[in-house]
């Protein structure tokens, strides 16, 4: 466990495994991108963002405000503001995950990035939360872009420092071995102190029931308003999923692709089409 624990701790203050024996050196050895969709002041992103500048140049490009499912939309009926804080950081007004990580691709970071990171989310990602998910869509976009990109969850609220030591070692050991994949690394780290995380599993995502709540409320005028409930309970939560490796203490590495192409059913929707005649209807 010790030793485990000082693998993760090392991952942003110590990278000699790499050849570089003086800090100085390997500072801004890796061009980061940095969103997410809580918000540029949300806390996993300040937390992290400071944990990820100890070893690499980064630029953070984030929404103005908390813009969590909006997955992957893009802002095409209006022009986006940018604003740049007093830190370097920049907000992106009423922009969306996606829109963000275009930008800083495409136009404010310059070099351009190597990585796309995507977080800490306040709150998991996992099973189906994948398809909402304006974290996952950040780091979807940073891919479809040709950019390596990770998304990265804490299942709480609280050991935000756990999930930075967490992304910084996997971030290190990209840097020493890349890995030669169009996927994407959705992360979700347990809400724990670093000592108590057991390990890294690599996961498939699970599933909910289908989430069927509507919160209405009142506003003064007497006109009902409509709130999105929670999401639904776990459906597929078995030992090799997202679920199930959270729950038990170990970050969830899921890798994930844009292509939503059900392969297993073209041969059934095809046997079907021929079946049914559907093309000689018409």
């Amino acid at each position: 466990m010790l030793q485990k624990q000082q693998q993760f701790h090392d991952g942003c203050t110590k990278i000699s495994s790499l050849g570089y024996n003086n800090k100085k050196l390997c500072k801004f050895n890796m061009r980061i991108l940095l969103s997410n969709d809580d918000g540029v002041n949300a806390p996993g992103i300040q937390v992290l963002a400071a944990r990820l500048r100890e070893f690499a140049e980064v630029q953070v490009v984030a929404p103005d405000r908390n813009r969590s499912g909006a997955s992957n939309s893009l802002t095409l009926e209006s022009s986006l503001r940018t604003f740049t804080l007093p830190n370097g950081d920049i907000s992106v007004q009423m922009g969306t995950p996606t829109d963000c990580v275009y930008l800083g691709v495409n136009a404010l970071m310059r070099p351009a990035p190597e990585v796309v990171v995507s977080g800490i989310n306040a709150g998991p990602n996992l099973g189906d939360d994948v398809i909402y998910s304006g974290t996952v869509a950040a780091a979807m976009e940073g891919r479809h872009l040709g950019i390596p990109a990770l998304a990265v969850s804490l299942n709480g609220h609280e050991h935000y420092e756990t999930a930075a030591a967490v992304t910084c070692t996997i971030l290190r050991a990209l840097m020493r071995e890349p890995l030669r994949t169009s996927r994407i690394l959705n992360i979700n780290v347990p809400d724990l102190p670093l000592d108590q995380i057991k390990g890294i599993r690599v996961t498939r995502c699970g599933s909910r029931h289908p989430s069927d709540k509507v919160i209405p409320q009142e506003d003064p005028r007497g006109n009902t308003l409509y709130w999105i409930g929670p999401p639904g309970d776990k459906f597929d939560a078995g030992p090799d999923t997202d679920f199930a490796a959270v729950d038990e203490g170990y970050v969830s590495v899921t890798p994930l692709h844009v292509d939503l192409t059900a392969h297993s059913a073209r041969e059934v929707v095809s046997h079907w089409l021929n079946k049914s005649g559907v093309d000689e209807q018409w």
